[in-house]
């Protein structure tokens, strides 16, 4: 764990606050975003960034996800229960967000070693863990196989997954990605997606073995914490935590040469949705 604290402690921590821009925030440019950050930070022209964004009733969909055979319908169904859906360019499957969730990214430089990928891993583990040892509960990294988008670092409390990490790489720029369920109900949120496959299956044999959500192994970190925490609260222990691990913890949006890169970036991300979620004959 002592390399993975290393790559939490920067000279320079810079912080990017989308968590309160509202609805209007579409998820696609959040994904651009962070792809104009793995550049912009892994080619050395922007310090070691935080990011942190809310959407609103948004599903995020893995490429696997698009392969179901009848995923228009499934589709459908998130229309109907008030859900936009995206489709995300680092792995995974089908997440659900919502004002309830916050989404954190931290972009790292790879410089000449190297970010070895359980690292990256490790080191979000670690804010997580950090970031709430005041409630003095055992945050443990493993698969919770019945959760949505299960992998071997779903976070969970008591074997009730409260959130999911996910990394993505591009121009020597590492971003890990992680969404925290803060508030809200977990289980209702498994209801969408467990729906969302029923309907996109309906039973048949696939190749790819999407998982078998049960509800009740997800839960908010209000519920497991039995306090109701906003997400101002932990944003507030972020910042904290970004705080004591910098010499210098500065604010700010993409700048100018950031900006460009943004609408490359974004454009490929809305190219990528349209070719994978093109109705199929």
């Amino acid at each position: 764990m002592d390399e993975a604290l290393n790559l939490l402690r920067q000279d320079k921590w810079r912080l990017i606050d989308q968590s309160v821009l509202g609805a209007h925030f579409h998820a696609l440019q959040s994904f651009g975003t962070d792809d104009t950050l793995c550049e912009s930070v892994g080619t050395g022209q922007s310090p070691a960034t935080a990011r942190a964004w809310v959407h609103h009733d948004t599903v995020v969909l893995g490429i696997q996800d698009t392969r179901l055979p009848h995923l228009q319908e499934g589709l459908n169904y998130l229309q109907e229960q008030g859900y936009q859906y995206i489709v995300r360019n680092s792995g995974g499957l089908a997440v659900v967000l919502d004002e309830g969730v916050l989404n954190l990214s931290l972009i790292l430089p790879e410089k000449e070693k190297g970010i070895d990928i359980n690292r990256g891993y490790d080191a979000m583990w670690l804010l997580i863990k950090e970031m709430f040892a005041d409630f003095n509960k055992d945050i443990e990294a493993k698969e919770i196989s019945a959760s949505y988008c299960p992998g071997s670092y779903d976070l969970s409390i008591d074997g009730k997954k409260f959130a999911g990490i996910s990394q993505r790489r591009l121009k020597k720029g590492v971003a890990v990605q992680i969404y925290l369920c803060v508030t809200g109900s977990g289980s209702q949120r498994a209801e969408l997606i467990r729906e969302f496959y029923d309907t996109s299956k309906k039973g048949e044999q696939t190749k790819f073995i999407y998982p078998d959500v049960q509800p009740e192994v997800m839960a908010s970190l209000s519920e497991l914490f039995g306090v109701e925490m906003s997400i101002q609260d932990v944003m507030l222990r972020f910042l904290k935590f970004l705080n004591a691990n910098s010499d210098e913890l500065v604010s700010g949006y993409l700048d100018g040469h950031e900006i460009e890169l943004f609408d490359h970036y974004y454009n490929r991300v809305i190219e990528r949705n349209e070719k994978f979620l093109e109705p199929r004959e």
